[in-house]
């Protein structure tokens, strides 16, 4: 079970899929209900930090490279595509909802992105990331539990 809970973190933690994929893994493979919702939502929460740190420190250094420039102007600007209109127009609320839509291409990453492109203020930010993290995790788990019950029936 231990290993279930830190394989769905790990997956929560990870741009492939985030907590979209980490609570339906983590409840097919049987850890207890609450653990996984409030497990994987840490493991989520936990990016915004680590994408700051990433904006403040590392991309810095690196964007004096050709090649890394390159591929963080396309990051960023598939980032401002998905939320731009969104976050402009509606600021916090925008980047909220963004992030809470359980679709591929939205949550974490993308609204740390949004967010830190937009100049949005930090607290805010992750204040909002953390609502749209919440909200997501939730329709996910709900979700997949009303899937799992309806194919015990």
């Amino acid at each position: 079970m231990f290993l279930d809970l830190f394989t769905a973190m790990l997956w929560s933690l990870s741009p492939f899929g985030e907590a979209k994929v980490g609570i339906p893994y983590a409840l097919l493979h049987g850890v207890d209900i609450y653990l996984v919702l409030l497990g994987c939502f840490l493991a989520n929460v936990l990016v915004f930090p680590i994408m700051n740190f990433f904006f403040d420190v590392v991309n810095r250094y690196f964007l004096k490279w050709y090649y890394y420039k390159k591929a963080a102007i396309y990051v960023g600007r598939r980032a401002k595509a998905g939320a731009g209109k969104n976050v402009q127009k509606y600021g916090f609320w925008g980047l909220m909802i963004f992030v809470a839509m359980p679709i591929p291409g939205t949550g974490v990453y993308a609204g740390s992105i949004a967010g830190y492109l937009f100049g949005v203020e930090r607290k805010k930010a992750f204040l909002a990331n953390s609502i749209g993290i919440l909200i997501s995790c939730l329709i996910v788990w709900g979700s997949t539990l009303a899937a799992m019950k309806g194919l015990k029936n």
